[in-house]
């Protein structure tokens, strides 16, 4: 716990360890890899990955330069189909969402395609509705969706050590 938020993130059984500089790294690697054997927590070494420039986590990829959108989930919002039903809004509305920290006003956005989701609404798709998808898709797929490590400075040294198995 002493780490977490400061140069360490642990989700499940994965910890990420990202430092300003490589001299920080081999500290931050040391402190961690004390921890783990003082908690008698142990990695496997051959599932461990030392030194990489960039990692998939958690529907992102980091690296650094920050925290991106994984390319593969731009893709599947570019290629995804004007809804055709109340539950498809929610399925992209869903999908959209898990964005939103990068979407500025993304409720604004979605308002009119958000209305037709209400119970007693008849499901009629126009114009306003078609132009607030595209609007998100358009800003899913072509924003930068940039979330710095810290202060957006940092070269970010990260080591994953996945304890599985």
């Amino acid at each position: 716990k002493p780490y977490l938020d400061k140069f360490v993130i642990v989700f499940i059984d994965d910890i990420r360890i990202y430092s300003k500089d490589e001299k920080e790294h081999e500290e931050h690697l040391k402190a961690i890899l004390e921890l783990l054997m003082k908690e008698e927590l142990y990695a496997k070494v051959s599932k461990c990955e030392f030194w990489i420039p960039k990692v998939q986590f958690l529907g992102h990829v980091i690296n650094s330069q920050g925290i991106h959108v994984d390319p593969a989930k731009i893709e599947s919002v570019k290629d995804w189909a004007s809804p055709k039903s109340p539950m498809e809004i929610h399925q992209f509305l869903g999908l959209a969402g898990y964005y939103r920290r990068f979407i500025e006003g993304i409720s604004k956005i979605a308002k009119p395609m958000t209305k037709l989701t209400k119970k007693k609404v008849k499901f009629e798709w126009g114009n306003k509705q078609e132009a607030a998808f595209q609007l998100l898709k358009q800003n899913c797929v072509v924003h930068q969706f940039w979330l710095y490590l810290r202060e957006a400075k940092i070269l970010s040294y990260i080591a994953m050590l996945r304890t599985k198995g």
